[in-house]
C-alpha cells in the first residue's frame, strides 16, 4: 500500500515538499518492516535453543532405537549358522587328536570338517588327507588350493588367507602346532 503511495509520485526532485513526504514515507515504510519481521532478540535465541534441543532428542532416540534393532537381528543371524553347521560337519581322517578345519569359497559358501590326526602341525594334517596344496615359498607353504577349489593370486587376484579362530594367522599353515579346540580355516580374498 505504502509503494502504491511512493510510485503515484512522478518525480520528488521537483518539488521540496513531496520529496520530504517521499522521504517520511519511505522512512516509515522501512520501520514497519523492521518492527513486523523481526522478532526480539531474546524471543529468537530461546526459540532456536529449544528447536536445537528437540532435534537432538529426536536424532538420539533414533540412533538408540536403531543400534538395538541392530543388535536383536546380528543376534539372531549368528546363531542361526551354528546350529546348521554343527549338522553339516564332515569328519576326516583318523588319530588322537582333533580339530575343526573350515572352508570359505569366493561365495561365502562354508564348508566345516572335524579333522583327526595324529600330525604335530596343521598343515602336515590337511596336506595328508589332500584338502590343501600349494607352492613351497621362503615363509612356509603357499596355499593355492583347499577342498578342491584354487585361488591363484597370480591369476585370479584372490588368494587363501589363513585363520586361526577367526583371527588372520600370523604364522603359515605348515608351521601351525595343532592346538586342541581351536578352529583353522582358509577363506578366499
Amino acid at each position: 500500500m505504502l509503494s502504491r503511495n511512493i510510485q503515484t509520485i512522478q518525480n520528488p526532485q521537483n518539488n521540496s515538499r513531496e520529496r520530504r513526504l517521499f522521504e517520511e514515507i519511505r522512512t516509515k515504510e522501512q520501520t514497519m518492516k523492521r518492527t513486523l519481521f523481526k522478532l526480539p532478540k531474546k524471543c529468537s535465541k530461546k526459540m532456536s535453543s529449544f528447536i536445537l534441543c528437540m532435534v537432538l532428542i529426536v536424532a538420539i532416540a533414533l540412533c538408540t532405537s536403531g543400534c538395538n534393532d541392530h543388535a536383536k537381528n546380528q543376534t539372531s543371524v549368528t546363531s542361526n549358522p551354528q546350529t546348521d553347521t554343527q549338522a553339516d560337519t564332515t569328519i576326516l581322517g583318523e588319530g588322537s587328536t582333533h580339530f575343526l578345519f573350515s572352508v570359505v569359497d569366493r561365495e561365502g559358501n562354508e564348508t566345516i570338517f572335524e579333522i583327526h590326526t595324529d600330525k604335530a602341525n596343521v598343515g602336515e594334517a590337511l596336506t595328508e588327507l589332500e584338502l590343501i596344496a600349494g607352492d613351497e615359498g621362503p615363509y612356509g607353504l603357499f596355499v593355492k588350493t583347499v577342498n578342491g577349489i584354487t585361488a591363484d593370486y597370480e591369476t585370479d587376484g584372490v588368494y587363501w588367507a589363513f585363520y586361526i579362530d577367526g583371527d588372520y594367522a600370523t604364522s603359515s599353515v605348515d608351521t601351525t602346532p595343532i592346538t586342541e579346540g581351536q578352529t583353522y580355516s582358509f577363506r578366499v580374498e
